[in-house]
């Protein structure tokens, strides 16, 4: 009788699909989307003198976290700004975080795109934050990013207050403001 069942093709599409339920249902903790209003996942990457920092050292701290490379024209476009910002906001409890996805130098990541000199990129612009390398590109898996640049402010509580995708003028006045507003809390 049970041989008899799974010669049966219903039979091999049910257990198909319990299993499909089953994962989904066990595992809906990690298929959360990364948006405004959820908690910041976690995530580490080496900054540039090679140690690993950990999102987590930044809790209690007002973040923007973006996700940028340096073969990424519109990413270079909004360095200038963030690093305004950066200056603009001298408070201890601000960071400006930003982790290329550049493969290592000379290689290239999946799409094809050939990892640049961060280092050098950081130095030829003058900035001043916190440069992190994930070469994995395991930030953009653990965000749900679509490309970069993207964009993430956090606050002080680990939540996410909004999500961007695409380049921003983060010296804006309404960034500004968003941002004192943040460190108030």
């Amino acid at each position: 009788m049970m041989r008899n069942l799974w010669k049966n093709p219903y039979a091999w599409a049910g257990a198909f699909v319990f299993t499909v339920v089953a994962i989904a249902w066990f595992g809906r903790d990690l298929f959360e989307p990364v948006v405004a209003g959820s908690e910041v996942p976690a995530f580490s990457a080496a900054n540039l003198q090679g140690d690993t920092v950990h999102l987590s050292d930044y809790r209690g701290q007002v973040v923007l976290l973006n996700i940028w490379a340096t073969w990424c024209p519109p990413c270079i476009e909004e360095m200038p700004s963030m690093q305004r910002l950066y200056e603009t906001i001298e408070d201890q409890d601000f960071e400006v975080v930003a982790v290329s996805v550049d493969a290592r130098e000379g290689e290239e990541d999946p799409s094809g795109n050939v990892g640049g000199d961060v280092a050098a990129f950081v130095d030829e612009h003058g900035l001043t934050f916190d440069i992190l390398h994930d070469p994995s590109g395991s930030i953009q898996r653990i965000f749900q990013t679509t490309g970069v640049p993207e964009s993430f402010v956090i606050g002080r509580d680990g939540v996410i207050y909004q999500k961007v995708t695409g380049p921003a003028e983060w010296d804006s006045p309404q960034n500004v403001a968003m941002m004192r507003r943040l460190l108030e809390r």
